[in-house]
Formats: structure tokens, sequence, C-alpha cells
């Protein structure tokens, strides 16, 4: 095992194709020997803790984690307490440490009131720690169930905190999670003209990469000035196109695989006046509007605490489409388009938000293709070729068949 980590590190440092060839080698002899497996017999990084547990002894631990971050039943901050690990500091990203903070809500600084613990928030003003913050832990560790989609922001906080890590000669432990969405390479490519917190790295808008590759392919393309000493603990019999149902809900608005599923296609409703039913019981699973519609399933937003303290359209009776019973592969644009053909029959503004379209999408050349009239079959192929050059480019990352 001290060979295997001494691999991973070495891989972060120096990207070299021996380097790479050893690495995955090892990966894959250790890590994906099962050819059919069912999600129960997935094993993440936190479960491995002979893996993790020499790393951390004896040093002052910061964890970025937040509900997700489990040891089967058990919270990693418990997890590691009882195993007499010095957790000196918890850095809480969107949704805070606890899971229960609203899209955009503000997360502050303060002690966890169950562990005693610091915890110091990496969403809002602060998205990453101060090199004198940092003294006060030795190594760090992330853990953090992800989606698979780019404009979700737990691989944006980890950007941060590898960034500091390496700023500050901090060691950089991942415990890799599966990816949901992990048999999808789709949408448009990030361009570095619209980069912003919804999305900083230049690959597609479903990536298909856990978050351990992403944190890879962060040290090994340079998009950080200076690589940290990077650690990636694999998951253990997982499979990117195998279905992989999430035992605990990554964010308040994502409460089940339906409303996952559909993500990364209602995601973008966000920058137009349409609901996708924040405020409701199945939010990214519904979409409506109260003046004219597509469909004819009713509801009403309300506010919920945690979740949507003011969802747009709240208190008014909307029409719309129910998806929460249509499969969805990877990224549908048919929704996006529809509505938008219907906005502009009845002469009012879709895209009310352009500029926050522009970063959800990574592009401006989404936003104008739909305005355009383009088919989704012409605006799928206008994508193409970056993603089949995003494939070759990632290869060195992949940990998993």
């Amino acid at each position: 095992m001290m060979f295997l980590q001494q691999v991973f590190n070495l891989s972060a440092i120096i990207k070299k194709p021996l380097c790479w060839l050893i690495f995955r080698v090892v990966v894959v002899t250790s890590c994906c020997s099962v050819l059919h497996v069912n999600s129960s017999e997935i094993q993440v990084g936190a479960e491995q803790a002979e893996h993790y547990l020499p790393l951390i002894e004896g040093k002052r631990v910061g964890l970025v984690v937040n509900q997700t971050s489990r040891v089967k039943s058990q919270h990693l901050v418990d997890y590691l307490l009882a195993k007499k690990v010095n957790v000196a500091m918890i850095f809480a990203p969107e949704h805070g440490f606890r899971g229960d903070h609203d899209a955009g809500e503000k997360v502050s600084s303060g002690v966890d009131k169950a562990t005693g613990v610091k915890v110091f928030s990496i969403y809002g003003k602060h998205k990453k720690p101060s090199a004198e913050l940092l003294k006060q832990v030795d190594i760090l560790l992330f853990d953090i169930q992800d989606v698979g989609v780019r404009f979700y922001t737990y691989i944006s906080s980890m950007h941060y905190m590898m960034e500091a890590a390496g700023e500050n000669n901090v060691p950089f432990i991942v415990l890799d999670r599966p990816n949901p969405n992990g048999a999808y390479v789709d949408g448009p490519m990030l361009e570095i003209a619209f980069q912003s917190f919804v999305g900083m790295h230049q690959i597609p808008l479903l990536h298909g990469m856990t978050v351990g590759e992403i944190a890879l392919m962060i040290n090994g393309e340079g998009w950080i000035e200076k690589k940290t000493a990077l650690t990636v603990i694999p998951l253990k019999h997982y499979q990117r196109n195998k279905a992989y149902s999430l035992p605990v809900k990554p964010s308040p608005n994502l409460p089940n695989d339906v409303s996952i599923a559909h993500y990364a296609s209602l995601g973008f409703f966000e920058a137009t006046p349409v609901s996708i039913g924040r405020g409701t019981d199945f939010p990214f699973q519904v979409i409506g509007f109260n003046k004219f519609s597509l469909g004819g399933f009713s509801f009403k937003p309300r506010s919920i605490k945690g979740a949507a303290s003011s969802p747009k359209l709240e208190g008014k009776n909307l029409i719309g489409q129910d998806l929460r019973n249509v499969t969805t592969t990877g990224l549908d644009l048919s929704y996006l388009i529809a509505w938008y053909q219907l906005f502009k029959e009845h002469n009012e503004t879709f895209f009310t938000r352009s500029a926050f379209m522009d970063k959800l999408a990574g592009t401006d050349q989404l936003r104008k293709q739909i305005q355009a009239g383009l088919s989704e079959q012409k605006i799928r192929d206008s994508w193409q070729k970056d993603l089949i050059r995003f494939k070759k480019q990632r290869q060195p990352y992949l940990l998993y068949r």
C-alpha cells in the first residue's frame, strides 16, 4: 500500500508518461477487477480507512466535507474523532457543513455544536483559506459527493482548496466517490472568457469523471499555479457506466436520483423566468410557468427553510411538465428549446439573465444558437470535436473502466 500512495503522490507532482502508466496500472488492477457489480458493492474512499488513516495519524487534519461525507452510516467527522484523529478544522462548501443551506445562501464560519470543531466557510466571500489559517493544519482531506455536472460548485471548492494547499505546501487527500452521471460526456466546453465559480475548468458540462479524477486533472493540467502533493484514495468495484443511487442527497434541491438525472438539462432554466420546482417537494423534476405553458401539470412553489427560502414564482399557480417518471440520459436540450420557442411566440423574454446563462453553459454560443433557431441536433454537432479532444485529454487521469 505504501508503494501505491507513493505512486499517487508522484503522479501529482511529475507528469511523465512512465509515471502515469505505473499509476494507472496499479489503480486498474487493484480497483477494477470486478466486471459486473451492484452499487451496493462499491466501496468509497472514506470506507478504506487502512489506506488514509496512516497518512493523517498524528497530524492536524483539515476536512473539506458536508452531509455526504459518510463512512457507511456514520459521518466522517464523527468516525475520525472516534479514531482519535486530530480534526483541527472543517471547511464548509455551498449548502454548509450539514447541507441545510439554500443555493446561494451565505454559509457562516463558527464552531460545529455537535463536535466542537471549528468551521470555516469556503462559500461566499472567502472561497479558499488564507496562509495564516492553513498554519493550523498539517494536511487537508476532501470527501464530498459530486453529481458530475460542471456548474455544481463542489469541484470549484475543491479547486480553490487544492490551490491553497499547493501555495502553502499542505498535502491534499481526496477520498473518491462515484459520479452518478459518470456514463455521460456531453454538452459545451467551457471557454475561459466565461469562467466563474459555476464553471472553472475547461471541461464539458457533463464530464463523466469522479472528484478524484478531476483532482488529478486539475493538478496534471496545471489549472492551479503550484501543484499540490495529491493523494487519491480510489473507489473499489466502480464502473462509470453503472447506475449509482446516492445514499445521501448531495444538496437540498437534489433529493433523489430523478432530480440528479435531470439536473444538467434543467439547470439552465435558472437563468429564465421559468420554475424547475424549487420550493416544492420535487425540485429539478418539473417545469412550470404562470402565464402560459407546455403541459398540464400544476404546482405552487412555497418557501421551504434550508431549501428554497424565496423560490421563483412563490405562491403562484404554475402549469407545466411533470418529469418525475421521465427517464433521461445525459443532457436533453429539448425542454430548453421548446420553452424558448413558447416565450418567443408570446413576445416574452426567455433568457432574462443572459450573463448567468452563459456562465452556466460556459459559453455564449448555446444561448445564441437557441435564439437563432438551431435544432438540438445541430447544436450537439457543434461541440462534438471538442468532446473528442476532451476524452483524449482526460485519459491519463481516469482511474476506472
